[in-house]
């Protein structure tokens, strides 16, 4: 290690040998491992930084030069990429990035879990990489981020911004023009809108000091061509309000859902706030098979809709499903997994703690004219108890799709006291399941794995194991 300039040390000529956790990259120095965020690639030769040195074990580091590249690289299609706290790895070859994800399921499900494991089956890639995503959350800010680039152009810049927070600073926004993440009409309108809210003179979000008008935009996007917008105030200025959602309503004829919010809170959450729908229906419709979900303002629903379909249909197969089941869908959400195999089961029976998301679901079993499921809303631990199960019959399946924190403990002691003939466990964080697999492994076998790829471009990877009881 060099001493570099003042109070900087340098490890120089150092090969990133392979990805690690939370897409960062690892090498090795002086017996110390080294995390390389940001640029960097499995097969680079590179001068890092460090930013972090106190751990005798492992150092923090950042790219400063580039002595040779791998072959893993692949050119990056976004502007943003490197300031932006999205896509990061645009600069690897897909196959690459599926090959990692694989890796990485295999790597937790082999070290945490510690059980008898099948072999792991391929990862099911996405068969779109870019403009997949159907949600996406845009912030104004009058404390815009500026790259190097708009810097160094020596042109007057706007200090205004609508865009993503830079990683790591809630009051910094990155102005965005064009973004990959979401299909058309999504980036004409958050630039249309921008343009509205700057010809107005309207005081763009101060993160700091909590003041302003124009604060947030929220687009979701539907396989259906539906279009939902939802803007956020920070003041109850009806004037403006109404220009503002008057002038999307015109030029974007195309939204089928508009509504806004007044949220005069410390933070954009707007989950205990009041929507107000301005025009068109409450909701958007999505379709998968020959169902129709309905997604409204604050309804949860998977954000790359193509590769939910893919999803849940690892999961059906997995589940083997005869039409005389008694399925539970634990962490249920708003239906969506329950309703998809409701006609290839018996009976489906959904738990979630959150009970507008119930609410969506028995709206979702509604519309499509399905009379096998039920709905509860409460604490799995709690509501899974001998009482329950009488009134709602005992499960043969049990599908769980629990949040990245996996299933709490006393969750899986209430499988285990169930004892289901097969659990089909969909996971987006196949660290914490590799964990609930040890627990569960007192009196299930692994039978089936599949990773299945939803977030291109990212390290996060969902993944479906099913259980059988030994």
């Amino acid at each position: 290690m060099k001493n570099y300039k003042k109070n900087k040390q340098v490890v120089e000529n150092l090969l990133i040998e392979d990805f690690a956790a939370e897409g960062k990259c690892i090498g090795r120095h002086n017996g110390a491992v080294v995390f390389i965020e940001g640029n960097a690639a499995p097969g680079d030769v590179v001068d890092v930084e460090i930013l972090n040195f106190k751990k005798k074990k492992f150092y923090e580091a950042k790219v400063i030069q580039t002595h040779s590249y791998s072959d893993k690289r692949a050119e990056a299609f976004c502007d943003y990429f490197g300031t932006c706290g999205g896509c990061k790895w645009q600069h690897i070859k897909y196959e690459e990035q599926l090959q990692f994800k694989w890796q990485q399921v295999s790597d937790h499900l082999h070290r945490i879990a510690k059980v008898a494991l099948p072999p792991i089956e391929p990862i099911l890639p996405s068969d779109k990489t870019t403009f997949y995503r159907n949600k996406l959350e845009f912030t104004f800010s009058n404390l815009r981020w500026f790259t190097l680039n708009e810097i160094n152009s020596g042109s007057e810049l706007e200090r205004n911004a609508l865009g993503f927070h830079i990683p790591k600073r809630f009051d910094r926004i990155l102005d965005i023009e064009k973004c990959y993440l979401q299909p058309d009409p999504s980036n004409e309108i958050r630039n249309q809108l921008r343009s509205f809210a700057l010809q107005k003179g309207f005081r763009f979000y101060d993160q700091k000091n909590n003041v302003g008008f124009v604060r947030n935009v929220i687009l979701r996007t539907a396989n259906t061509g539906d279009v939902m917008v939802i803007v956020q105030f920070a003041e109850p200025n009806q004037s403006d309000i109404e220009a503002t959602m008057a002038f999307l309503a015109e030029t974007f004829p195309q939204i089928s859902s508009l509504q806004y919010i007044v949220n005069t809170k410390g933070n954009d959450s707007y989950y205990d706030q009041d929507v107000v729908l301005y025009a068109g229906k409450p909701y958007i419709e999505e379709r998968m098979e020959d169902l129709v979900f309905r997604v409204g303002p604050k309804s949860f629903y998977q954000t790359n809709s193509d590769q939910a379909y893919e999803l849940y249909k690892v999961a059906r197969e997995f589940a083997q499903l005869t039409g005389q089941e008694h399925i539970y869908d634990l962490y249920t959400g708003t239906g969506t997994i329950a309703n998809f195999v409701a006609k290839q089961a018996k009976a489906v029976v959904g738990v979630e703690y959150v009970p507008e998301a119930i609410e969506d679901a028995k709206i979702n079993s509604e519309i499509n004219g399905i009379h096998n499921t039920k709905f509860y809303a409460g604490d799995m631990k709690n509501v899974l108890n001998e009482a329950f199960i009488a009134e709602n019959g005992h499960p043969d399946v049990v599908i769980t799709d629990p949040p990245r924190a996996g299933m709490d403990e006393p969750v899986v002691r209430t499988l285990l006291r169930m004892e289901p003939t097969k659990i089909v466990y969909v996971s987006c964080n196949s660290a914490t399941q590799a964990r609930d697999l040890a627990w569960l492994d007192e009196k299930y076998a692994v039978k089936r794995v599949r990773p299945v790829d939803m977030f291109p471009h990212t390290h996060h990877v969902e993944n479906v194991v099913v259980l059988e009881k030994k």
